[in-house]
């Protein structure tokens, strides 16, 4: 077949990742309003299959040899009932941290229905990590509900097949391939060499070691309001940032201060960040397409005691900004690889002290005729790397971040006091121009900018001991 091929190495290292740790995989979730049942979506996810032939692909073959097979695969779907939609967040974390059986199917999906409310329903779907990004997985989401929609309204269906991308590094410019790629390669770890050397960047502490195979994938999420988001934009434009660059400096202030444990010292740390590449190749690649086409970049900065928040956000912009210039912005696709392949080698490293993946605003449709997509956002599985990361989008002029970390490295109640205290600074720069890293307090109170709440899932593992 077309589509059977080997691995790339990159494919590869997730795929033995998704084998050694607890998984490897998207967990992308969306909140529906309206009437949903399981055989629309059995259809839909037919129709699904016929627009991505890679989701009739598995994965099969040793670890030295692994390719894509197709073959005649039906997408696994079952539906839970729980109580009320707060407990979402526990088929989520339960995704997460199941392997997807790739010998059977690179994706599955859950429905999720609630007794106290017919009309609320949760769509979660588990794909994969070595056949999409956050952006496919988004676009993949809103292909399933038009044609659950269509189904629902009988109206006709017409589908398109996409063809299946190729290895990312034959998406790569010239600039990228021979000599002036390995030549491009060797300046870029030569670079990231020369920073780590001279500030010598701390990372959170592990609380507790655990091998890959005996860690977890743990979730806090929280929300800012379309006025929060809003507020939150126009102050980063004042502030001539960006606000990726401001999350990335309340990342970094939180997890400095958490390093330091309250001592008014300087500190080394680094931001790791995904760069969408679609847009960068030529031709470029839309969102509709599944793949990982993404790149990275990692800047690296000192919290001194009198580091303002703005010009921190505004180092890191320029730092971002200087990383993306012409080749170097493919260089960390290439280097991902190798970079896994070493974390797994090594389990008590970390590639960073924070990690962002953010997707922006996501340009879907909320309005679906018989049903209304409410909220949607995406967490990757994390539980074979250590630090915090984050996962943010913007739907319908409100922002959602899926903070996830690695259990027991970070315990829940760490990762929690970590996330508010993220939002709390984003609250203290935004209200005043001249909040420094020294300026941070030990506890943050609620504040009415950001929804600080706690998930149903944080509280039941506060009672539970299973988490403890």
């Amino acid at each position: 077949m077309l589509y059977d091929r080997e691995l790339s190495p990159l494919e590869q290292v997730i795929e033995i990742v998704n084998r050694r740790a607890s998984a490897y995989n998207i967990v992308t979730t969306c909140r529906i309003n309206g009437l949903f049942d399981e055989e629309t979506i059995r259809q839909a996810l037919e129709l699904l299959q016929l627009r991505h032939p890679r989701l009739n692909s598995r994965i099969v073959d040793k670890l030295d040899s692994l390719r894509f097979e197709t073959g005649d695969i039906e997408i696994p779907l079952r539906v839970v009932k729980k109580l009320h939609s707060q407990q979402s967040q526990e088929v989520v974390w339960e995704e997460l941290n199941q392997k997807i059986e790739s010998d059977k199917s690179l994706m599955r999906v859950v429905l999720v229905h609630f007794k106290n409310d017919s009309k609320v329903n949760y769509l979660i779907t588990t794909i994969h990590h070595a056949i999409a990004d956050g952006l496919s997985c988004i676009q993949l989401h809103s292909e399933l509900l038009e044609y659950c929609q269509k189904i629902i309204s009988f109206e006709p269906i017409e589908v398109v097949s996409l063809p299946a991308l190729p290895p990312i590094r034959k998406l790569l410019p010239e600039s990228m391939q021979g000599w002036k790629g390995a030549l491009n390669i060797f300046l870029t770890i030569f670079r990231h060499v020369v920073r780590d050397i001279r500030y010598r960047p701390k990372t959170l502490k592990f609380e507790k070691f655990a091998p890959i195979e005996s860690r977890r994938t743990g979730i806090v999420q929280r929300k800012l309001n379309e006025e929060q988001t809003t507020q939150l934009i126009n102050i980063c434009r004042k502030n001539r940032t960006t606000v990726h660059a401001a999350l990335c400096a309340a990342m970094l202030f939180a997890a400095g201060k958490k390093i330091n444990a309250g001592k008014n010292t300087n500190v080394g740390v680094s931001c790791w960040s995904s760069i969408n590449l679609r847009n960068r190749l030529k031709p470029p690649v839309s969102d509709e397409h599944l793949g990982v086409l993404v790149s990275g970049d990692i800047s690296c900065h000192t919290l001194k005691i009198n580091t303002n928040f703005w010009d921190l956000a505004r180092n890191r912009r320029q730092q971002m900004e200087a990383s993306t210039e012409g080749a170097r912005v493919f260089c960390s696709a290439l280097l991902i690889e190798p970079l896994t392949d070493f974390l797994i080698t090594f389990p008590r490293q970390m590639f960073a002290t924070v990690g962002i993946t953010n997707i922006g605003r996501v340009n879907i449709p909320a309005d679906y005729g018989v049903f209304k997509l409410e909220e949607i956002s995406f967490v990757p599985a994390w539980g074979a790397f250590g630090g915090l990361c984050v996962a943010v989008l913007t739907f319908e002029k409100r922002m959602v971040l899926n903070f996830m970390f690695s259990e027991p490295a970070i315990s829940q109640e760490t990762a929690e006091f970590l996330a508010d205290h993220v939002l709390a600074c984003i609250v203290e720069a935004c209200n005043n121009a001249k909040f420094t890293f020294s300026d941070q307090i030990v506890a943050f109170p609620q504040h009415q900018l950001i929804s600080t709440a706690p998930t149903a899932l944080s509280v039941a593992r506060r009672g539970s001991g299973r988490y403890q």
